[in-house]
């Protein structure tokens, strides 16, 4: 089996439309694809109208999350997307999105650079703008020549164009998945080329308060990284998945890039209790 357990979708700020992805994720020969838009489950719906026979979606989200001023992701799957307080806090997430990226656009205007809220705007269409869309804009201007570019240099944690927002403490996103029965992993923990990240320290604590485990093959992860984050999650009981992060043709990473074992995919969908993995039947 193949399995790629995070990806996006125009519902926040990749390229495909929701049954593009699954569409293409059955072309390039995924068994198993995760929706994980950000902080929205907007293109759940989509997804399961068009999946194709024999790929099996599972439904989920990356919320937005930050401890003590350090940005980190945590992946949310099959939980009731239902559940009255995590879709509280989802709202809460998305509505601060827009004040934020004009607050990002000001920022770039009053260092010299062009872009427009207009221009961010369009490229976002109907999706959840955030950074990924600025960026995009920025490569249409010239300014950067890639997506990963202004991530790491203007549009980074610590670059001169970045604005915070509302995000949860992770802690209390763990409870919020835990409360709608959804299983929570720590997408790609020690990506340093995005700006800094939390300790190993935070990742045992938040082992300790319930998280089930950690995004290891990513392609923000070299080869060393992945090492010592499989020890990691081995001393302290974690899963370790792998997945591709697609955002279609906003990143460079392809479906399948990296994936997940089939043993740790069976137990991420016993742990589960909010929602189940859908089978595709020709949609």
């Amino acid at each position: 089996m193949r399995i790629d357990l995070h990806t996006h979708s125009t519902a926040s700020d990749g390229t495909d439309t929701p049954a593009e992805l699954v569409r293409n994720a059955a072309a390039c020969g995924l068994d198993v694809v995760a929706l994980t838009d950000h902080d929205t489950v907007a293109g759940h719906a989509a997804a399961r109208a068009a999946l194709p026979e024999g790929l099996t979606l599972v439904t989920g989200a990356e919320l937005s999350c930050r401890l003590d001023g350090v940005s980190l992701h945590m992946l949310a799957y099959l939980f009731d997307p239902e559940e009255p307080e995590l879709a509280r806090e989802r709202e809460l997430v998305r509505d601060d999105r827009v004040p934020r990226a004009r607050g990002i656009v000001a920022k770039l205007q009053d260092l010299g650079i062009p872009v427009t809220w207009e221009q961010v705007a369009r490229i976002a269409g109907d999706g959840a703008v955030g950074r990924p869309h600025i960026a995009t804009a920025l490569v249409e201007l010239g300014v950067v020549g890639s997506v990963n570019d202004a991530f790491t240099s203007l549009l980074a944690t610590d670059g001169p164009a970045y604005v915070e927002k509302h995000e949860l403490d992770p802690f209390e996103a763990l409870r919020l998945i835990k409360g709608a029965g959804g299983v929570a992993v720590f997408a790609h923990p020690l990506a340093v080329k995005r700006g800094r990240c939390v300790p190993e320290s935070a990742i045992a604590a938040l082992a300790a308060a319930g998280l089930d485990g950690i995004e290891v093959d990513h392609m923000d992860h070299d080869a060393p990284t992945r090492a010592r984050l499989r020890g990691t999650a081995a001393d302290l009981g974690l899963l370790t998945t792998g997945s591709s992060d697609y955002h279609g043709s906003r990143k460079t990473c392809r479906l399948g890039e990296y994936t997940t074992d089939p043993e740790i995919y069976g137990e991420i969908v016993r742990r589960a209790t909010g929602a189940f993995p859908v089978p595709g039947a020709g949609g």
